[in-house]
């Protein structure tokens, strides 16, 4: 059964809802948690909870723990698809991040805010990234380059609309109610458009028996060179995306900027918001160009826009630059898994390169709220890094782009 052909009005429903769940999802759990991340430092410094030497620290381990425990579950919730179905898996996620947000708004110590950030992530592994991609790879055939490219613009407007809208409700609420009112994104919104339309599509069973005939299995995949090449580069890119999405609004407030909390947040959603224009080109162009050498240009762009910040010291053209890049490579990757790697095992591939991404972006966040730390608050040093880090991703992606078959000969280790 082809999947262009049949349930064409409902499989475009499916793309909506999934696309909303990442508006959600992500913009609650990624694009939108940094704007709650000044008051609350400052409420628990005067509490004596977090010592200030210290702070910049405490947020960087609170959004290691989201980002870290999305990758662990996006690889164990990649394993659990096929036994307890898409629908399951994203309300155990709905659960998952609304009570983290409820968790969060009321939490006093170090500890409990910490836990609250490992729900959150935790979320992400179950009505995330990757369900979400691997639930639309099932209900779109030839048009799924730009079925992706529109499914992941919502972690973009997620990250575009969230710090808008929390920034005006903790400016109205303060940020323990505020927070507490952003659960019922998930609760009255999330939550029913998952458990009253999300499902695999009715050819779900024959697609997987179709797509088992083509591609390797996780472990022929590990012992391949583009498999170890393509993730040290989508680490190596989540490094920077990491660290551009979640401490960038911090530098913007400090000094070398001195951007206020609402200003940074308008900046910062600006980010996203041209994000959702790579997205968008790139899934477009991927059913139409190779997916590979687009993905080369999107890595030069972000390596482009570290070279602005630092030469220039234009943040605003850093962010321009970084924003289109950045969202065009996020397409991609997840394009690229089954490009070079097939569907026979897709899940279990895309949730183990998703959680070498995360470790990445961990990675990314660790070190740069060290050197913020070490720099008394400035992210000058921090930043500087990145241009190193993109640099060797487009390197990668090069290397991939000269060794890399065609999709249909790396396949053929499946026959041999």
């Amino acid at each position: 059964m082809n999947n262009d052909s049949p349930f064409g009005t409902f499989r475009w429903l499916i793309l909506a809802i999934a696309t909303s769940g990442l508006i959600i999802s992500n913009g609650l759990a990624i694009g939108g948690i940094p704007v709650f991340s000044t008051p609350i430092v400052k409420e628990f410094v005067e509490n004596g909870v977090v010592q200030s030497e210290h702070s910049q620290s405490f947020l960087a381990n609170a959004s290691i723990i989201t980002f870290l425990m999305s990758g662990i579950f996006s690889l164990v919730g990649g394993w659990l698809l096929a036994k307890i179905g898409i629908r399951t898996s994203m309300i155990v996620g709905c659960a998952l991040l609304g009570f983290g947000f409820i968790i969060h708004s009321q939490a006093e110590t170090v500890s409990l805010v910490y836990f609250s950030r490992f729900l959150m992530g935790a979320s992400l592994g179950f009505v995330g990234v990757t369900p979400s991609v691997i639930l639309i790879s099932q209900w779109f055939g030839r048009q799924k380059g730009a079925a992706l490219g529109i499914l992941l613009t919502g972690t973009s407007l997620g990250g575009f609309i969230m710090p808008l809208v929390f920034a005006k409700m903790i400016e109205m609420l303060q940020w323990r109610t505020a927070m507490l009112a952003a659960s019922l994104f998930v609760w009255l919104l999330l939550f029913p458009l998952i458990a009253f339309f999300v499902r695999w599509p009715a050819f779900h069973e024959e697609a997987s028996v179709s797509a088992r005939l083509s591609g390797i299995t996780l472990s022929d995949a590990l012992r391949t060179p583009q498999f170890w090449i393509f993730s040290a580069a989508a680490a190596l890119v989540f490094y920077t995306i990491f660290v551009t999405t979640q401490q960038f609004i911090l530098y913007l407030q400090t000094p070398a900027f001195g951007l206020s909390l609402t200003i940074a947040s308008a900046w910062q959603s600006i980010l996203f918001g041209l994000s959702v224009t790579g997205k968008s080109a790139a899934g477009f162009l991927s059913d139409r160009f190779s997916p590979n050498r687009i993905t080369l240009w999107s890595t030069a762009l972000m390596f482009l826009a570290t070279l602005v910040l630092l030469f220039a010291g234009a943040p605003l053209a850093f962010l321009v630059l970084y924003g289109l890049g950045y969202g065009a490579t996020f397409v991609l990757l997840q394009r690229l898994v089954a490009e070079y790697f097939g569907q026979r095992d897709y899940a279990r591939i895309l949730g183990t390169i998703t959680m070498i991404e995360i470790f990445g972006g961990v990675l990314g966040g660790r070190i740069t709220g060290y050197l913020a730390d070490r720099s008394g608050g400035d992210y000058g040093s921090a930043f500087n890094v990145m241009i190193g880090v993109t640099a060797i991703a487009f390197m990668c992606m090069a290397a991939l782009n000269v060794i890399s078959t065609r999709r249909k000969d790396l396949l053929q280790v499946n026959a041999s």
